[in-house]
């Protein structure tokens, strides 16, 4: 074993460490806002837009999912939750600016008394909702077995560290 290898096995390893550790927790946020919001619209005005509501609440437990998949490091859990939550706030989004009839919504305001987390994008959410799952997939493949595998350097022991 070379010195330089020596090295990298003393160092210790911290789970979650520096941009995954702000992604999981911008993910827990994004999880209780979305949570939050669904279910006081469903407790208060289910009868006004179902569906958005609903979907409201699908995307509240998708964050969830995502957050702990993250946290949890389980790859393909959060692979699957992230690819969703992708469609879905490119889905909503545009139906919610295209259609908004469609959703069960009143008016394109992202701020309004009937938008969701991923109407409009998320503006309301100011476009994290958008930017998030790509700032995800994107941690997602750089911290992969692969990408470590690949880059042959002291970062190899520490995916994080290297972003």
């Amino acid at each position: 074993m070379s010195d330089n290898e020596a090295q990298v096995a003393e160092r210790p390893t911290r789970r979650g460490a520096g941009v995954g550790r702000v992604l999981v927790a911008v993910y827990a946020i994004l999880a209780i806002a979305a949570t939050g919001r669904s279910v006081f619209q469903i407790i208060d005005r289910f009868g006004e837009a179902p569906v958005a509501f609903t979907l409201s609440a699908f995307s509240g437990v998708v964050y969830i999912v995502a957050t702990i998949a993250l946290g949890a490091r389980l790859r393909r859990l959060a692979w699957i939750t992230i690819s969703i939550e992708l469609a879905g706030v490119l889905i909503v989004g545009s139906l919610s600016l295209l259609a908004p009839a469609v959703l069960g919504l009143h008016s394109i305001d992202p701020f309004g008394r009937d938008s969701t987390v991923w109407s409009a994008f998320g503006a309301g959410y100011l476009l994290i909702p958008l930017v998030l799952p790509v700032l995800g997939l994107l941690y997602l493949r750089r911290s992969g077995p692969v990408a470590v595998a690949a880059s042959g350097d002291d970062a190899a022991a520490d995916p994080v560290a290297k972003l």
